[in-house]
């Protein structure tokens, strides 16, 4: 069985990670996404994208790679939460 080759890109890095967060937010405040669903919307979406966008033609690398874009943007969007709330909190205190 032959793997395919996998590149990370410009598209990986910066852009698809992104578009998934915002995404996933847009369907969150439209849809009332309930908090414990919010993280397999975004695995949902970071396959879709990577099936049918980034990696058409190759079933087995999109599949790989949307998990990682879904997880990524879950990651970036629970730190920048943390982060954010704990400046405030900091802000808060002075």
């Amino acid at each position: 069985m032959d793997f395919p080759t996998i590149h990370t890109n410009f598209w990986d890095a910066i852009i698809a990670v992104p578009v998934i967060m915002v995404l996933t937010q847009l369907i969150k405040i439209f849809f009332k996404v309930p908090k414990s669903y919010v993280p397999t919307v975004a695995l949902a979406i970071g396959l879709l994208l990577s099936v049918f966008v980034s990696h058409r033609g190759h079933l087995v690398a999109g599949l790989f790679m949307g998990w990682f874009y879904g997880y990524a943007a879950v990651g970036a969007y629970a730190s920048l939460k943390t982060m954010i709330l704990s400046y405030l909190k900091k802000v808060r205190r002075e």
